[in-house]
This record gives C-alpha cells, structure tokens and sequence, in this order.
C-alpha cells in the first residue's frame, strides 16, 4: 500500500516558508508550540488552514535540522545523456 501525503495549496507553501525564514529561531519541529506561534504572527481565521500552515513549518523546520537539499542538476550529470 503507497500513502501520500497531502497536497498543499501556493498559498499554504508561500505564507509557510516566509514565516520559517522570519522567524525560525521561534518555529521548532513541534506543530503545537508551532500553532502558538502563528497566533502571535498571523491573523488567521480559518483553524484548518492555521492547523496546515502549523504542520508544514515543523515538516520544514526539522528538514532544515537535518539539512536535507534537493539534488541539483550538475553539467556533468547531463553530459552522460546528451
């Protein structure tokens, strides 16, 4: 059985990744400190998307912890093919 996660909406991905670049010394891995957080920085009315936005800055926090970067395209790489 293969599970996905959830797709995230621009809007979700744009206000989550400028908050974690504002104010990450705040934002930790846990998503209820996380949501304790955004009261303080965000006015948003909708739980659902507060709880989104919450879970994808802990998502985004620990992938910087563990320092995981999207493999770039290196020139040599695509030599071997063309």
């Amino acid at each position: 059985m293969i599970i996905l996660g959830r797709i995230k909406t621009i809007l979700v991905k744009r206000v989550t990744k400028q908050l974690v670049k504002e104010h990450s010394e705040e934002l930790s891995e846990d998503y209820n400190k996380n949501k304790e957080v955004l009261k303080k920085y965000v006015n948003i009315k909708s739980p659902k998307i507060r709880n989104v936005i919450a879970g994808y800055a802990a998502r985004l926090v620990k992938q910087s912890k563990e320092d995981k970067e999207k493999r770039s395209i290196n020139k040599e790489d695509l030599s071997k093919f063309y």
